[in-house]
């Protein structure tokens, strides 16, 4: 098993609403939103194989904070109240470095379901 890297430096930037994780190879930004419709919680990613509920209307989500959970984790509190989902060092190393792919394919996913970023729906007619 190859051992993830930890972050040597992590930063929480309130006003622009982004997690700034620095590794050897560079510096990743994850936006508030990102990380919310990202979120391993059981809420979004549901409790078994295609359970994973879209997430839709968080735009304009920001951090309220974030806590370490034990040597392994983050928890990451979200102004929209969530706050239940325990981002790994390997899940946050993953989504930083695939986060272009990922990002996309929640775009896809949000315009299959007609749903939107702002408010969850989209204006038809």
């Amino acid at each position: 098993m190859v051992e993830v890297p930890l972050p040597r430096d992590i930063r929480l930037h309130m006003k622009s609403r982004t997690l700034e994780l620095v590794y050897d190879d560079g510096s990743y930004e994850l936006t508030a939103e990102f990380l919310r419709v990202h979120s391993p919680s059981a809420e979004v990613r549901g409790h078994g194989i295609g359970q994973g509920v879209l997430q839709t209307g968080k735009k304009h989500v920001g951090f309220r904070g974030i806590e370490p959970s034990g040597n392994y984790a983050l928890k990451i509190i979200f102004d929209d109240g969530h706050d239940s989902g325990l981002y790994t060092w390997e899940y946050l190393y993953d989504l930083a470095h695939n986060h272009d792919s990922y990002w996309q394919t929640y775009l896809q996913q949000l315009e299959a379901a007609g749903k939107s970023r702002d408010n969850g729906l989209i204006a038809r007619g």
